[in-house]
C-alpha cells in the first residue's frame, strides 16, 4: 500500500479526545445493540434471525441482502460503536438503518412514540434522535476512550 492509502484509512478512524463524541457513540451503541440482539438471537422478546428475515423479506418485501445488512448493522455496528472501533463507519450504517426504518415502517404512524397504545404503531421521534447521534459520530469520530483513538494515537 502506498502512503496515501494508509493516510486515508487513518483519517477514517482518526478522532479527537472528544467527550461529546464518546457520549453520542456509547449512547447510540447501547441503544442499538439490544435491537440487534432481538433480530439476531431472539433476545428481549425478539423474533430471532429466521423470524426477522421472514418479516423483512416476506412482509416488507426487502431483498434478503438488505435484511441481513440491517440485522448486522444493528448488532455488529452497535458493538463496534460501544468499543469505538471504526466508529464513523458503524455510525453511518446504523444511521442509514434507522433512516430506512423510519421512512419504510414508522413515518405513516406520525411523530410520537406510541406511549398510550392508541396508535397503529410507533412514530418517528426515536429515529430522529438515533440518526442525529449517528451524524455526530460520523462527523466527529469515536471520541475519547475508543479503539479508534488508540489505533491513531502516537
Amino acid at each position: 500500500m502506498n502512503s496515501n492509502t494508509l493516510r486515508g484509512r487513518a483519517a477514517l478512524i482518526a478522532t479527537p479526545a472528544d467527550a461529546a463524541a464518546t457520549l453520542a457513540r456509547v449512547a447510540l451503541g447501547a441503544m442499538i445493540v439490544p435491537h440487534g440482539m432481538q433480530k439476531l438471537f431472539g433476545s428481549f422478546g425478539g423474533y430471532g434471525f429466521a423470524g426477522t428475515m421472514e418479516f423483512f423479506t416476506g412482509t416488507m418485501g426487502f431483498p434478503y441482502i438488505l435484511g441481513l445488512a440491517a440485522i448486522f448493522a444493528e448488532f455488529f455496528g452497535g458493538v463496534a460503536l460501544l468499543v469505538g472501533f471504526c466508529g464513523r463507519v458503524a455510525a453511518a450504517l446504523v444511521g442509514i438503518t434507522m433512516l430506512v426504518a423510519a421512512l419504510s415502517s414508522h413515518l405513516a404512524n406520525g411523530f410520537f412514540i406510541n406511549w398510550s397504545g392508541t396508535q397503529k404503531g410507533e412514530g418517528i421521534e426515536f429515529f430522529i434522535l438515533a440518526v442525529a447521534l449517528a451524524c455526530i459520530v460520523v462527523l466527529r469520530g469515536s471520541g475519547a476512550w475508543s479503539v479508534d483513538r488508540l489505533l491513531t494515537r502516537r
